[in-house]
């Protein structure tokens, strides 16, 4: 069996409202192009149809027993998928697919990860977060700069394409299994080496998150875990 050019990974738990459209697009987007590819949805413990929606839309599909968390649901999903480049997305596909070249051309001069921003200019945000999510997210990201990633500005954009063998070296020493999965992933990359190229995207938030102020505290918390994890040698 041939490897896919392209594997697009979502981690998803109790999508079954929001994943029908993101598989239908992304079926539309990539069916029409001569790219091989796959969609490998990481079901995280459901209760719902998650699982059955995505393999009647054609995804490979990986459950984990019981809720895992989006961290570890992402490395699971990153380390299984085939393609020769790795596009994590979100369930709801809050950046559109149409913003894939953009990324892919970052890859094609050099970069080893690309991924979406939110912060840069030229991004265009369709839909903004609550006044009072910006101002967190924007602490997050101050915080993130100074411990973790100097110079990226938005680390929490769920658009990320990977070498595979950047998205094997950075995925496969992660400990966090909660939403700062993305800040170690690329404190990783960079760590090992990787070449890291920031994108400007268009944006839509998605008003049913599933980040509540208990996981944006621990969030913060995480980027203390990732700089002790890195001074004592486990990535």
């Amino acid at each position: 069996m041939s490897i896919p050019d392209l594997s697009v990974v979502i981690p998803a738990y109790n999508e079954e409202r929001r994943l029908p459209p993101t598989l239908e697009k992304l079926r539309a987007y990539l069916g029409g192009g001569s790219m091989r590819h796959e969609i490998v949805v990481v079901d995280d413990g459901s209760r719902d149809a998650t699982a059955d929606i995505a393999r009647g839309h054609g995804a490979v599909v990986v459950r984990n027993e019981g809720n895992r968390g989006k961290g570890y649901a992402a490395r699971r999903g990153m380390l299984l998928a085939q393609g020769r480049r790795r596009l994590m997305s979100d369930a709801d596909l809050s950046t559109p697919i149409e913003d894939l070249p953009r990324l892919m051309a970052s890859l094609d001069a050099g970069y080893d990860v690309a991924i979406a921003s939110r912060a840069l200019p030229g991004s265009n945000v369709e839909v903004r977060q609550s006044a009072s999510r910006e101002a967190i997210g924007r602490m997050f990201n101050l915080c993130v700069r100074v411990l973790a990633v100097p110079g990226l500005h938005d680390t929490q954009c769920g658009f990320k394409l990977f070498t595979a063998e950047a998205a094997e070296a950075s995925f496969a020493p992660l400990r966090l299994d909660g939403f700062s999965f993305d800040v170690e992933a690329l404190f990783v990359a960079r760590r090992r080496g990787y070449r890291i190229a920031e994108v400007p995207v268009t944006w839509r938030n998605d008003e049913a998150t599933r980040v509540g102020p208990m996981n944006g505290l621990r969030a913060f918390l995480d980027l203390g875990h990732i700089r002790v994890n890195g001074w004592r040698g486990r990535y």
